[in-house]
């Protein structure tokens, strides 16, 4: 019989686990970018912005395309993950 444990971590022990290690990158528009920057972007319709967000969730980069956001990531020394 196999004896199995469980640890119970929670969300923000999770979050500090990746920072300054992980990184995730997700697609956001115009809105999400201006919430994010405190500013209006503007972009043409239908065109799609990458953040670039340390494991904790906070913003690094914004980036036009997935592999700028990837390159970010990987030029501050962080794995990247991509979410949706």
């Amino acid at each position: 019989m196999e004896n199995k444990s469980h640890t119970t971590v929670s969300p923000e022990q999770l979050q500090a686990i990746g920072a300054g290690l992980m990184a995730y990158v997700k697609p956001m528009d115009a809105e999400d970018a201006s919430r994010l920057l405190g500013q209006t972007i503007k972009i043409a319709p239908g065109e799609q912005l990458f953040g670039l967000f340390n494991a904790n969730g906070a913003p690094i980069s914004i980036s036009q395309s997935i592999e700028d956001a990837v390159g970010s990531a990987l030029e501050h020394e962080l794995m990247p993950s991509i979410v949706n």
